[in-house]
């Protein structure tokens, strides 16, 4: 049953990402220990009902947590519902929130991107950098990406994507600095941590922010 401030939800789908990976091996705040009965950082609801809405009430919201998700129907905390808008199924809806809160965080509120400036992305065709390109194209910035394959570069481009440069073949400092005249990124955003972590200073332009959201490259650097 629900607590004090929570509503009983219904688990209509769940996105799975790699904090639940993470998760389900022991890692991400794994409390209590592993094996977690029942994984999932992310999922939007259906058929949400507060202990003090009259019976039979319902709302719908999309909502991320902590762990849980997977579960049929779970207690949570009623300011973690959000509205699930009119054009948007819930399936589909299970994709936005921890994306869109992480880049919009990140690379808006922490870094500060504005219109004009140059956003560099890592692994641009992943979940994270798929929506930091229409969201900073949305803004008026200018957006370069790195991906491992062809394939992945035309999907960035057809999302928007400006410069676009190939890490297993391309030095990113190089050609970063090649398509900016010099001048490098404005913002960084950069899930490989210490592997990247001098070239992404190389990287920057004069004044630029670095926002390190992944150590998939190792968590220390000389």
């Amino acid at each position: 049953m629900p607590g004090e401030g929570e509503v009983l939800v219904e688990v209509a789908a769940s996105a799975v990402n790699r904090a639940d990976i993470l998760q389900r091996q022991g890692f991400y705040d794994p409390r209590p220990a592993p094996p977690l009965p029942r994984p999932g950082v992310l999922r939007p609801d259906r058929g949400a009902r507060h202990r003090r809405v009259r019976l039979g009430r319902r709302r719908r919201g999309v909502r991320t947590a902590r762990r849980g998700g997977y579960a049929e129907k779970v207690a949570v905390p009623a300011g973690q519902l959000l509205p699930v808008p009119g054009s948007v199924g819930l399936t589909r809806a299970a994709a936005l929130p921890e994306v869109v809160c992480t880049v919009w965080s990140n690379v808006f509120m922490v870094a500060h991107l504005r219109p004009g400036e140059t956003l560099l992305v890592h692994g641009g065709s992943s979940g994270i950098g798929t929506m930091a390109i229409q969201l900073a194209k949305a803004v008026g910035a200018k957006v370069a990406v790195t991906a491992g394959t062809k394939e992945k570069l035309e999907r960035c481009a057809e999302l928007g994507a400006d410069i676009l440069i190939n890490y297993r073949e391309q030095d990113f400092v190089e050609e970063l600095a090649r398509a900016t005249e010099g001048a490098g990124a404005d913002v960084i955003l950069d899930n490989m941590g210490a592997k990247y972590l001098d070239r992404n200073v190389r990287a920057l332009a004069v004044n630029g922010r670095l926002a390190i959201i992944g150590m998939q490259g190792g968590s220390r650097a000389s």
